[in-house]
């Protein structure tokens, strides 16, 4: 039994250096909280946050765009009027087209 340990104690002093490099790699890359997998985590997030940021930058322009139109053209209030809340002038009739389907209904065929 003692020369089990005594062989033990002897590879682990000869591979001293690489059992250390080994655990330190370990630690680094997966326990530590600056760990290399961490990191990609880290990075994907930021990509899709800046996406995300890249969009609202667009649609951010393009209400400015249609609120500079609303301020300088009436027609456009009229438009916008017409085309979203499906309102009306007096003198005309509004008729809205849905592309829903409607549902169709199983006919069963039992005989009696």
């Amino acid at each position: 039994m003692n020369s089990k340990w005594s062989e033990v104690g002897r590879m682990i002093n000869h591979y001293r250096y690489l059992i250390v490099v080994v655990v330190g790699v370990l630690i680094v890359g997966f326990v530590d909280d600056n760990s290399f997998m961490r990191r990609l985590q880290y990075e994907l997030q930021i990509s899709d946050l800046k996406k995300q940021i890249k969009e609202y930058n667009e649609r951010h322009s393009t209400d400015t765009e249609r609120l500079r139109q609303l301020k300088r053209d009436p027609k456009a209030i009229e438009k916008i009027a017409r085309e979203r809340y499906f309102m009306k002038a007096d003198d005309e009739d509004i008729y809205v087209l849905s592309d829903d389907e409607k549902p169709t209904q199983e006919q069963d065929e039992t005989t009696e």
